[in-house]
């Protein structure tokens, strides 16, 4: 006798699911204009209705097919593709790294613009004293 709990239960996969997009059963059931506990009975069925689950992925913006073949490993196999070169996690499509400090490039604009305005009062003063 198996204890190993089944791998296809598409309720579990469901639920799964919406808690990873941080959202609670009273959302989803909004969404699919039902009630919560339309909804936990759902997560507790090992079956679902082929266009009831269409229904649900569209809610949850995902596919049928992302609910039937998900699993926790998959998850966590797919988010750590996105690490860049140094092997730190990037926030970059394409794994790009910022070279510069983004401090520097404030503290130089800021600089610039105290240049201008030193130079408007530049004027202004030159200005005035021609007068």
């Amino acid at each position: 006798m198996s204890t190993a709990t089944k791998q296809n239960h598409i309720g579990r996969k469901i639920s799964r699911i919406r808690e990873l997009r941080d959202m609670k059963q009273e959302a989803l059931a909004q969404a699919l204009g039902t009630n919560q506990q339309a909804i936990s009975a759902i997560e507790n069925s090992e079956t679902i209705d082929e266009a009831k689950l269409v229904e649900i992925a569209k809610a949850l913006g995902v596919t049928a097919e992302a609910i039937k073949n998900f699993s926790d490993e998959n998850v966590i196999n797919y988010f750590n593709t996105f690490t860049d070169s140094h092997g730190n996690f990037g926030n970059f499509a394409n794994g790009a790294v910022c070279n510069f400090n983004p401090l520097d490039k404030v503290v130089e604009l800021y600089e610039r613009l105290v240049q201008a305005e030193k130079d408007k009062v530049e004027y202004l003063e030159k200005f005035l004293k021609e007068k």
